[in-house]
C-alpha cells in the first residue's frame, strides 16, 4: 500500500443525523457511524479487497465471518472464497479471480487483485467515501485490467446504505470475461439468514420470484432477509441504471451466496457456451453500479 501503516488518521464529519468517520487501519480504512464500526475496507484479504464485517442498523453483523474468523459458532465452513462483500470473476482470460487456492498440489491458476492506492478518502457530513485503484494480476504477473472502485456509505431513515461503483479498464490487448456463474459482485449473508437454515430466511426479487426461483433471473433488485440474533433484517441490492448489462442476472443461493453476475448466460439460461462472455479491449472501460440497503424489518 502507498500509505503508512503506522499513521492513524481519523476523519470526523460535521453534525448530522448520523455522524460518519473514516479511521485508517493496518488493513485499510474503518468506516464509523457515531464512533461505532459500520464496516472495514480491507485492501487485501487473500488476494482481493473486501468489506468486512458489515454491521447493520440493529448493531448486528449481517455478513458471514468465515473465513476471516474460522470458528464463529453456527457458521458453515464452505466456499472460503465467499468473503463478506467483494467483486471478482471466475474466468478472466482463463484465470480464476473468484476462487482461492485450497489444494497446493494443483497448478495455480488463481489471479489476485492488487490494491495499488486509495485515490480518494472523503467525509462530507452525510457520507463517507473511499476510492481505490487496483490491478488484476495473473499468476505470471501480467496485468489484465485495472479497476477504480468508489464505495460510499450513508444512512437514510434508519437504513444503512453502501453505494458500490466500479470501473474496469482493459490493460491487456484483450481481457475476456468468460461465461461462468462464478462471479461477480458477491455478498455472503450471515448464516442465520440462509434460507436453508430454515429460521425464516427468504429471497425475493423485483418480479416477486422467491428463493430458488430467483436464481439465474434478470432483475432490477433482489432482497435477502432473515434473522440475526433474534432480529429480522434484510440486505437489498439494487442494480442501478447505467450499470453494465443492467438489469443483471443473479447468482443468489438459498445457502447464503448473494451475487450479481452479468456474464453467466450459459449457466443461467442454458444457452450455448460463451453466450455471455465479454471482451474488454485495451483502454476500454465498463462500469458496474450497485446500491446495498441494510434494513431492520418489522
Amino acid at each position: 500500500m502507498r500509505y503508512s501503516l503506522l499513521f492513524v488518521l481519523l476523519l470526523s464529519c460535521t453534525a448530522s443525523a448520523a455522524q460518519f468517520g473514516l479511521e485508517q487501519s493496518e488493513k485499510g480504512y474503518k468506516v464509523l457511524i457515531d464512533g461505532q464500526l459500520f464496516t472495514e475496507y480491507i485492501a487485501d484479504e487473500n488476494g482481493t479487497p473486501i468489506l468486512w464485517p458489515i454491521v447493520g442498523p440493529t448493531g448486528k453483523r449481517m455478513t458471514r465471518d468465515y473465513p476471516m474468523i474460522p470458528d464463529t459458532p453456527g457458521e458453515p465452513k464452505d466456499h472460503p472464497h465467499h468473503r463478506s462483500l467483494w467483486f471478482t470473476h471466475g474466468d478472466v482470460n482463463g484465470v480464476d479471480f473468484w476462487a482461492v487456492d485450497t489444494d497446493p498440489s494443483k497448478p495455480k491458476q488463481k489471479g489476485k487483485i492488487r490494491h495499488d492506492q486509495f485515490s480518494l478518502v472523503q467525509c462530507d457530513g452525510k457520507t463517507a467515501t473511499l476510492q481505490s485503484e487496483n490491478s488484476w494480476i495473473t499468476p505470471t504477473n501480467e496485468i489484465l485490467c485495472s479497476d477504480r472502485r468508489t464505495v460510499s456509505f450513508s444512512e437514510k431513515e434508519g437504513e444503512r446504505i453502501i453505494d458500490f461503483q466500479i470501473e474496469l479498464t482493459g490493460v491487456a490487448d484483450q481481457c475476456k470475461f468468460g461465461d461462468t456463474k462464478e462471479g461477480t459482485f458477491g455478498i455472503r449473508v450471515a448464516s442465520s439468514m440462509d434460507v436453508d437454515a430454515k429460521k425464516g430466511g427468504a429471497i425475493v426479487n423485483a418480479e416477486g420470484l422467491k428463493n430458488d426461483g430467483a436464481w439465474g433471473k434478470r432483475s432490477k433488485w433482489v432482497e435477502y432477509s432473515g434473522p440475526v440474533d433474534g432480529e429480522t433484517v434484510s440486505i437489498k441490492v439494487v442494480n442501478e441504471p447505467g450499470s453494465f448489462r443492467d438489469p443483471t442476472y443473479w447468482h443468489v443461493r438459498t445457502y447464503g451466496l448473494f451475487a450479481a453476475n452479468p456474464f453467466g448466460e450459459h449457466d443461467f439460461l442454458n444457452k450455448p457456451e460463451k453466450s455471455g462472455q465479454f471482451v474488454l479491449k485495451k483502454g476500454e472501460t465498463i462500469r458496474f453500479k450497485y446500491k446495498i440497503i441494510l434494513a431492520a424489518k418489522p
